[in-house]
């Protein structure tokens, strides 16, 4: 840190595919551009788990827990101690790391996304709606009528 209160503020960090981020809004910035990733999860240098998954959240919150479940990964910032970021190829890596505690992302390439739907039928639904409301009409005139 720079005491001196005279001397300019030092420039915030840069980090190109390798290095340690520790604000946990870097933390944050960085893991909300994954969404599917391979996962390893390591204690104490002993392999516990691992799996595919999808990050459906990152949030920094101290009263919550990280969790992976059932293939979806809530990423607590607060769970960690820093990010480290290194590259193995063309391929980044992301760990989490807090005292002996390990989580590690590998990107996947998302998969295609699931079709779409077809597109709305305003005349298909106006026609339903037409025998529906004449439906309707006819059973009111034959109550009107008895």
């Amino acid at each position: 840190m720079n005491s001196d209160p005279y001397s300019p503020p030092l420039p915030a960090p840069c980090v190109i595919d390798r290095g340690l981020l520790v604000q946990k809004e870097d933390m944050k910035r960085v893991l909300n551009s994954l969404s599917r990733v391979r996962y390893r999860y390591t204690l104490e240098d002993l392999h516990y788990s691992e799996g595919e998954g999808w990050i459906l959240a990152v949030f920094a919150d101290p009263a919550q827990a990280t969790i992976v479940v059932n293939q979806s990964l809530y990423l607590n910032v607060q769970s960690f101690d820093y990010l480290k970021l290194t590259q193995i190829g063309q391929q980044s890596v992301l760990t989490l790391v807090q005292d002996n505690r390990q989580l590690e992302l590998t990107p996947l390439a998302a998969p295609t996304p699931p079709p779409t739907p077809p597109p709305f039928d305003a005349a298909a639904l106006e026609a339903v709606l037409t025998q529906v409301l004449s439906a309707h009409w006819d059973v009111q005139l034959d109550d009107d009528f008895f």
